[in-house]
C-alpha cells in the first residue's frame, strides 16, 4: 500500500516543490562544500529520518508517539521532510502515554486518521514537507504538515529555540527542540476547543463532507471494469464554509461571533417558529432545523480583508452584507448584516470575550449580541413591474402595462425604480384584481403591508389627476396551511388612495403567517389587489412587507 501523507498537494505547484526537493537533495549529498558555505555545519546521520529518530535516546517519547501512530513509516519513506523533534525534557513519559492513548480511543471510536487531534496537533505539528535547511540569514515563514504557518530563523522556529539543527538524513533534515512547539488553533478548531461553544462547532462541522479527488488519487488493478486504487485522495470540503467564511483555512483572516451554548438554546428555541414549512415542502424538517441555525450565526462572519481596523471602529461588515453596488442595481435602501459602532455599549462586539486564533478571533458571547432585525428577519419588498412576480389578473387585461417615469416628470426619484404597473380594466363596468408573489417570508412573525401607488400624472404630465372619485382599494393573503392547501379569504379592508401624488398604503397591520417561505424557490404567499371602482386603473409600484419590531 502506497501511503499518501499530504492531501493537499495542488498539481503545478507540488511538483515544482518536489522537483526542487529532489535537486535540493543531491546538491547537500555530493557538495558538502558548498552547504558549509551557505549553512551551518551539519550532521550527517546516514539514515532516514525515522532510523535518526529512533538510534536518539534523547528522543525516546517523540519516538514512540510516531510509531504508535504509524508516523514511523512516513518518515522511513522516500518523502523529503524536516522534522522538528521535542527532546525527552519537552515529552515527558506520561505526556507521551496520554497522546498515545489519546490516538487510539480516537481511532477505536472512528475518528479519521487526518482529524486525530494527536496527528494534526502534535504529530504534523513538528513537521513540515521539503527541506528547511538554517543558515545566520535564515528568516521566513514556513508551513508545518497541518498547514500552519510558523517563523524559522536560525535560532528558533517560532519561540522555540533549536538544539540541534540541519541533521541530514537520507530523506530530509532533522532539528531537536527542548520544548513543543504551540499549536494555535484556528477559529474553526476553537469552536471544538474552546468550553461551551461546542454547540456552533458541532452544527459548523456536521457539514463536513470528503469529496473523492481522482487527478490527485493513485489507480491500481482494473477489476471488473472498475478502477481499484492504491490511495485514494479526499479532500474536506464544508458547504456553509464556503458560503459564509473560511475559518477553517490558515490563510484566510476572519472574526466570528460564537454564542455560548445557553445563547445558542435560547435562541433555537426562539427562532424555531420563524421556520415552519409546510408540510408538502421537500426536507421541510431539514430546512427548519438549519435554517434556524443559520439565523442565530449567518450574520456573525467577518473577513478582514474587508474589514480593516479603521473600518472596523466605524461599522462592523458580515461577509452576507451585499455591498453598495449590489443593493444600488437591487434598489434596495436597509443595509443588512452591517452594525454601527461594534465596539460601543450594544454594538455586535461588545462584552464578548476576545479570543486569538491563528487566523483571526473568536469572540465569545454570553448574550445574544447581533439583532434579528439587522440579519434574517427582514422587511420584503416586491417591485409590481418585476413580471416573475406578477400573479393573479382579475378583469384586467394581461399583460400588465409597464410605465417608465421620465426624467422632466416632478415625480422621478420619487417612484422606486422610475417605473411602475398600470392594471387597466377589460371595460368600463369591470373592477380589477392583481396578485403579487412574496418570497422569503417567515412564520410567525407579524408584518405591517404596504402597497405603494402611483399618480396617473407620474407616468404622463398632461393626465388629469384623480380627484374627484379617490380610489379605494381592497386586499386578501392567500397563504398555504400546514398542510399546504391555499386559503381563498374574502377581499377586505379597504383603503382609500390619493390619486394626485405617490403614496405609501397601509393594507392590513400584524399580520402573522402560519407557514414560512424563506429560502423556497417558488413563494407561497401572494397579496391580492382589488378595486372598489368600476373600471378604475391601478398604478401600482411596490408592495412591502414591514416586520412589526416586538
Amino acid at each position: 500500500m502506497i501511503y499518501k501523507v499530504s492531501k493537499t498537494a495542488k498539481g503545478q505547484k507540488e511538483l515544482l516543490f518536489i522537483i526542487c526537493s529532489l535537486l535540493f537533495s543531491v546538491a547537500l549529498t555530493s557538495c558538502s562544500d558548498e552547504w558549509n558555505d551557505h549553512y551551518e555545519e551539519a550532521t550527517t546521520a546516514g539514515g532516514t529520518l525515522w532510523q535518526t529518530i529512533k538510534d536518539n535516546s534523547s528522543l525516546e517519547n517523540f519516538a514512540s508517539v510516531l510509531e504508535a501512530c504509524g508516523y514511523n513509516t512516513v518518515l522511513d519513506g522516500s518523502q523529503t521532510f524536516t522534522v522538528f523533534a521535542p527532546t525527552n525534557t519537552a515529552l515527558s513519559t506520561s505526556e507521551t502515554n496520554e497522546l498515545i492513548a489519546s490516538f487510539r480511543s480516537q481511532q477505536e471510536a472512528g475518528v479519521r486518521t487526518s482529524e486525530n487531534t494527536v496527528i494534526r496537533r502534535f504529530i504534523m505539528n513538528h513537521i513540515a514537507q521539503y527541506r528547511y535547511p538554517v543558515s545566520s540569514l535564515t528568516n521566513q515563514t514556513i508551513t508545518l504538515m497541518n498547514d500552519k504557518y510558523a517563523k524559522l530563523t536560525s535560532m528558533q522556529l517560532g519561540r522555540n529555540s533549536l538544539t540541534e539543527k540541519n541533521t541530514l538524513c537520507d530523506n530530509g533534515l532533522l532539528f531537536t527542540m527542548d520544548s513543543k512547539l504551540d499549536y494555535v488553533p484556528n477559529v474553526l478548531e476553537t469552536l471544538d476547543m474552546e468550553e461551551g461553544l461546542d454547540s456552533v462547532y458541532s452544527f459548523l462541522s456536521s457539514h463536513n463532507t470528503y469529496e473523492f479527488v481522482e487527478a490527485q488519487s493513485v489507480p491500481g488493478e482494473i477489476i471488473d471494469g472498475m478502477t481499484h486504487y492504491m490511495d485514494s485522495v479526499t479532500v474536506l470540503t464544508n458547504d456553509l464554509l464556503s458560503k459564509y467564511g473560511r475559518i477553517d483555512l490558515e490563510d484566510s483572516t476572519y472574526w466570528f461571533i460564537a454564542p455560548t451554548n445557553t445563547v445558542w438554546d435560547e435562541l433555537v428555541e426562539e427562532y424555531t417558529p420563524y421556520f415552519n414549512y409546510p408540510r408538502n415542502v421537500l426536507k421541510r424538517d431539514s430546512m427548519q432545523y438549519t435554517n434556524t441555525r443559520l439565523a442565530i450565526i449567518g450574520g456573525g462572519f467577518f473577513s478582514r480583508t474587508v474589514n480593516s481596523d479603521v473600518a472596523f471602529r466605524d461599522s462592523a461588515v458580515s461577509t452576507q452584507a451585499l455591498t453598495n453596488e449590489q443593493r444600488r442595481l437591487l434598489g434596495i435602501t436597509d443595509n443588512y448584516y452591517v452594525y454601527q459602532h461594534p465596539f460601543d455599549e450594544g454594538g455586535v462586539f461588545y462584552g464578548t470575550t476576545e479570543i486569538a486564533c491563528s487566523n483571526g478571533q473568536v469572540r465569545k458571547a454570553s448574550s445574544a449580541t447581533i439583532s434579528k432585525y439587522l440579519t434574517f428577519m427582514q422587511d420584503i419588498s416586491v417591485e409590481a413591474e418585476n413580471i416573475s412576480s406578477q400573479d393573479t389578473l382579475i378583469n384586467a387585461i394581461d399583460p400588465l402595462t409597464i410605465v417608465q417615469v421620465a426624467s422632466n416628470n416632478k415625480f422621478y426619484g420619487k417612484v422606486s425604480g422610475d417605473s411602475y404597473v398600470e392594471v387597466n380594466p377589460v371595460n368600463p363596468s369591470a373592477r380589477v384584481a392583481v396578485g403579487f408573489k412574496i418570497p422569503d417570508l417567515l412564520s410567525g412573525v407579524k408584518y405591517n403591508i404596504y402597497a405603494v401607488f402611483a399618480p396617473a400624472t407620474a407616468g404622463d404630465s398632461l393626465a388629469i389627476a384623480e380627484t374627484e372619485k379617490p380610489l379605494r382599494v381592497l386586499s386578501r393573503i392567500r397563504q398555504p396551511d400546514q398542510n399546504g392547501v391555499i386559503s381563498s379569504p374574502p377581499f377586505r379592508y379597504a383603503k382609500s388612495v390619493d390619486g394626485t401624488t405617490v403614496n405609501e398604503v397601509l393594507l392590513q397591520s400584524n399580520v402573522s403567517l402560519t407557514t414560512c417561505s424563506w429560502g423556497l424557490a417558488t413563494p407561497t404567499v401572494r397579496l391580492e389587489l382589488q378595486s372598489n371602482t368600476d373600471g378604475a386603473t391601478l398604478r401600482i409600484d411596490r408592495i412591502i412587507f414591514r416586520c412589526a419590531k416586538e
